[in-house]
């Protein structure tokens, strides 16, 4: 199943001023630089898969202070707990997921997620996926659109553990054509 959507990671620069030229003009890697009018409803991306190990899963669950037995006990865990083991935070399985496909655009900017569920639990020691697809877009602001993807999370050979939706804004490439179509009615 093929893709009409070109690529554009590590295609184009920003053009910083305050490296040598040489430098700056070379793509940046993990680096988008799509606009409002690029983005295609329906496409859809998958990460690579990222096993979660107990220091990253601990040191994510003592920097948010998150010292709930299920995830930080592991004799409550063991004995006492529903699942038999410790759980992955699901902060954590969320930040992992998004971060797994996220493609750090210099114009998107994340403007709020919709819908998140924890369908399932996550354990140390499970690898997980992400598939991105995008939804819709629409003329918000005078200078930025609004777009909204789903993110689901998975582990396993399938198994669907999160589901979120991502709103960004993000910049025209030409706002004069968005003129009379924002929220405001003006730009």
């Amino acid at each position: 199943m093929g893709s009409s959507f070109a690529p554009t990671v590590g295609v184009a620069s920003t053009h910083p001023q305050d490296m040598p030229r040489e430098h700056a003009d070379l793509p940046v890697w993990n680096s988008e630089n799509w606009f409002y009018e690029d983005w295609q409803p329906g496409h859809r991306i998958r990460s690579l898969r990222r096993t979660i190990a107990e220091g990253e899963s601990h040191l994510f669950n003592t920097l948010v202070v998150d010292i709930h037995p299920y995830v930080q006990d592991q004799m409550f865990a063991e004995k006492e707990g529903m699942f038999g083991r410790r759980l992955v935070a699901g902060a954590f399985v969320f930040s992992a997921g998004l971060g797994l496909v996220a493609t750090n655009c210099v114009n998107a900017f994340s403007y709020g997620y919709d819908k998140l569920r924890f369908i399932k639990p996550v354990f140390i020691g499970d690898t997980i996926y992400t598939v991105r697809t995008n939804f819709d877009k629409k003329p918000r602001y005078e200078e930025m659109g609004l777009t909204r993807a789903s993110y689901e999370v998975f582990k396993g050979e399938g198994e669907l553990v999160l589901y979120c939706e991502h709103l960004q804004t993000v910049k025209y490439r030409n706002p004069a054509d968005f003129e009379g179509l924002t929220e405001s009615g003006t730009s």
